[in-house]
C-alpha cells in the first residue's frame, strides 16, 4: 500500500462516452487509475491489473493505467462514478465535490472492478 495524492478530471475518452454510460467503452474510460511506471512497479502492479484506491471518503477498485506524465506519488482517476466513490461529497456550498488533492492510498488487488450498476448499488449500502 502506498500513500498518494489523488486528482480527478475530465478526459476526452470520458467525454466521448457520456451518452453511453452502460457501455464497456465508458467503463474502460473512467474505471481506471493512472500513475507513472515507477509507482506501478512499487505497488507490484502492471498496466491492466486491478488496484484499490482508498480515501477517508471510501474505496474503489479500478484498472491500473500507466501515465509517465504524472509525477511520483500523484494518481489520476477520470471523473465519473468510480472517482465519486473516493472524493468528499461535501460541496462546500458550491455544488461540486473536491476533485483535487485528495489524500489516498493505492495498492494492487485481485478484486474485480464493479460494473456501473453494482457500483451505484454499493453507494446505497454505505
Amino acid at each position: 500500500m502506498r500513500k498518494v495524492i489523488l486528482i480527478t478530471g475530465r478526459t476526452i475518452d470520458q467525454g466521448k462516452n457520456l451518452e453511453n454510460k452502460m457501455s464497456d467503452e465508458y467503463l474502460d474510460a473512467v474505471a481506471r487509475c493512472e500513475m507513472n511506471e515507477s509507482l506501478l512497479s512499487e505497488i507490484g502492479a502492471t498496466e491492466g491489473d486491478t488496484v484499490r484506491v482508498k480515501t477517508e471518503f471510501g474505496d474503489v477498485v479500478v484498472r491500473a493505467a500507466k501515465d509517465d506524465g504524472l509525477p511520483d506519488g500523484l494518481v489520476f482517476i477520470p471523473m465519473g462514478p468510480w472517482a465519486n466513490a473516493v472524493v468528499d461529497t461535501d460541496t462546500g456550498g458550491v455544488g461540486t465535490p473536491g476533485f483535487k488533492g485528495v489524500e489516498a492510498t493505492v495498492e494492487r488487488t485481485d478484486a474485480p472492478v464493479l460494473p456501473l450498476k453494482e457500483l451505484i448499488a454499493s453507494y446505497k449500502e454505505a
